[in-house]
This record gives structure tokens, sequence and C-alpha cells, in this order.
């Protein structure tokens, strides 16, 4: 017979190995809650979702496969696709509006000042208060009587009151306004992060050499930026696509769906008019085209960091 004999080196390699498996999986088990969460509530509701996008779904009365007749139904509605309309101008104009506020917001108060610091709070208040609240607050704004404190002002200037959200021309619009006010400020922060890695040294140098600011502005900042740019224009277009509680507390989706967008008419489908492979179709729909815009940008953003 031969006995194995374990040398103490590989004593220590075996030991090393349980306190390595030990120490990895220390993470899993503070992660493990987090994760059985998100699979109970989002990832379990988003597989339901698209298996009942291929189905009519009557309950009591049992489910009927229809293949993809609820995309073509869907993506065929006039109303439906009003509503992508809607959501692409919504989307776009909140998007855009949001950043270059966000830009101006970032270089007016970038600083160590101590009355910088509480005006940077007071200005991201927006970004850190429930949507539903904000979107209270400017009904209550947008009040289409002269008793409303927009109108008020335009009172004082000679301009009649203006119905704000009661008018199809003006209440996509006016949500749009809102939207922009909402996220400026978040964009704010993360532009702010990438200002706070620029050379200082370049302004310097393009001070010396007497250059405009806009040139500084374009030739210096805008390229250092690039990232926290990149970033702030994924989040913005997910956001544009995925645009809900706005447009549900200010108007609803009215007046006469001028401000029906993509998530509102996935709900009206599902819990108005009890459409719910309708809705689950829709939803998918939205989760396709959202990956889709997130890898596309990705795909460029990889694209200018290389060049």
């Amino acid at each position: 017979m031969t006995a194995t004999v374990t040398t103490p080196a590989a004593r220590r390699v075996v030991t090393a190995r349980k306190v390595f498996n030990k120490k990895a999986l220390i993470p899993w088990l503070f992660l493990a809650p987090g994760l059985l969460l998100a699979l109970v509530f989002k990832f379990w509701p988003m597989a339901k979702g698209v298996w009942l996008s291929f189905f009519d779904v009557r309950p009591f009365l049992g489910d009927q496969w229809t293949g993809l007749d609820n995309y073509t139904r869907v993506l065929t509605d006039h109303r439906f696709q009003d509503a992508i309309g809607h959501t692409l101008l919504l989307g776009l104009g909140q998007s855009l509006g949001a950043i270059v506020l966000g830009f101006v917001l970032a270089l007016l108060l970038e600083g160590q000042a101590r009355s910088l610091k509480i005006v940077r709070t007071a200005v991201f208040l927006p970004a850190v208060t429930a949507t539903a609240v904000v979107g209270e607050l400017w009904r209550l704004m947008y009040y289409p009587t002269s008793d409303g404190l927009i109108n008020s002002g335009l009172n004082l200037l000679g301009f009649g009151p203006v119905q704000f959200l009661d008018n199809p021309d003006l209440a996509l619009w006016s949500t749009m306004v809102m939207g922009i006010w909402i996220w400026a400020p978040y964009n704010m922060v993360i532009i702010m992060a990438g200002l706070a890695g620029v050379d200082r040294s370049l302004y310097e140098a393009a001070a010396m050499d007497g250059v405009s600011l806009w040139q500084r502005l374009r030739h210096v900042t805008l390229p250092a930026i690039r990232p926290a740019l990149s970033i702030v224009l994924i989040l913005a277009a997910i956001r544009g696509l995925r645009v809900f509680t706005e447009v549900y507390v200010l108007t609803g989706g009215g007046p006469a769906g001028s401000t029906d967008v993509w998530m509102t008419r996935a709900y009206t489908l599902g819990f108005t008019r009890n459409d719910i492979g309708g809705a689950s179709a829709a939803s998918v729909v939205l989760l396709c085209v959202t990956l889709l815009l997130t890898v596309t940008v990705n795909y460029f953003r990889k694209r200018g960091d290389v060049r």
C-alpha cells in the first residue's frame, strides 16, 4: 500500500482556497435578499408579461393563444401610433432641454464656495421630489384661470389666461416644460462630476492664448466631459421613452389624446379596457426599443472614445 503524504505547501494551498471561497461567498450572501426581491418583483413579472403578450387574456375563462396578433393589433392602432409620435416628440424635447439646461446650471454653479453648495442643494430638490408631487404642483401652477400662478404673471403683462393643459396644441409642450424642470438638476450633478475632472491648466493655457468663451467650451470643456455627457444622454433617452408619471398626473393623456404617450396608452389598454395581452405587447415592444436605443448609443459612444 502507498500512503499519500500532504506537504505543508499543499496544505497551505488548500487552506488558501477555502478562505478565498468563503470570501467570495460573503458578497453574494449580502446580495441574495436584493436579488431575490428583484427576481420576484421585477424579472418574474417581466417574463410573465412577455408570455401574456402572446395570449388573449380572459380571466376565469382561460387564456387563448393568439401568437403575434397582439403585436400586430397594437402597432397598427392609429391611437397607439399617435402615442408613439407624442412619446418621441416629448422625449426628444425633454431630453435635449434638460441636458442643455443642466449643462448651463453646472457651469454656473461649479465651484467650492459654501453659498454655491447651498444653491446646488436647492436646485437639486426637483430631482429628489416624487414626480407625482411635482406634477400636482405644476398642475396648480398651470391653473387655467387668472388665479393660477403662471396666469397671474401673464395677467400682469396684459395677456389673458392661457389654457395650458386644456388646449390640445399646448398640453404636450406644457408637459415638456415640467419634465425639463425635473430632470435638468439631475443632469447638472452628473455634468458637474465630469467638470471636476477637467485639467485646470487647460483653461489657463486657453486664457493665455486669448481664445473666446465659446472656443474654450467647444475645444476644452466638451471633449473633457464627453463620458459624463454619454451617461446623461443614455439616461435621458431611456427616461424619454418611459415617460409616464408626468403625463398621467398633469393630463392623463388628454385633452383628446393630445398627450397620450407610449406608457399611458399601455396603461389604458391594460387597466381601462382590460386588454392585458395588448398592454403586455406594447410593453414588450417598449422594452425592445429601449434596449436597442441603449446599445446604439453605447456603440457610438465607444466609437467616439476610440477616436
